[in-house]
């Protein structure tokens, strides 16, 4: 099986927020990662020209037009990222999932809050999709990115 690798460049932060996210949406994208091929899921957001990249410890978000080149590698900006290290903490898995809201542009709160409204419905079409059995076979590095 091929793996088609994707680069990701990450910027300097420039915000983090504390947030909570719902139960069904972070262990929908538990889902997601579990039956994917490799260590993340890729899950294209196309009301809004994104993609989502589910991995263990984030989600990154990055906009399809955003492209840099870096050492000779050409990548995707991530534009933000949820941080679940602190996924954790919760008691049940029905309880929400406290999470950070990563910011590596600034002005980006309306951008957060149209991802909490198309990211489950991208999730549904990602999920539809798995019971076509269609290849989930993408790898994602992620790269900081140099001023």
């Amino acid at each position: 099986m091929e793996i088609i690798r994707q680069t990701f460049f990450r910027p300097e932060e420039v915000a983090r927020e504390q947030v909570n996210i719902r139960a069904d949406l972070f262990n929908r994208c538990r889902l997601a990662l579990n039956h994917s091929n490799t260590d993340c899921a890729f899950i294209p957001i196309r009301s809004m020209q994104f993609q989502a990249v589910i991995s263990r410890d984030e989600i990154i978000y990055v906009d399809n037009q955003g492209y840099r080149v870096q050492d000779d590698q050409g990548g995707r900006l991530i534009v933000l990222a949820w941080d679940l290290t602190t996924a954790d903490q919760r008691e049940s898995i029905t309880d929400p999932v406290p999470i950070e809201i990563i910011y590596f542009h600034e002005n980006l709160r309306d951008i957060q809050r149209r991802l909490i409204g198309e990211f489950p419905a991208a999730l549904s079409r990602h999920e539809e999709k798995e019971h076509s059995h269609e290849d989930r076979s993408q790898a994602a590095d992620v790269i900081p990115l140099r001023r």
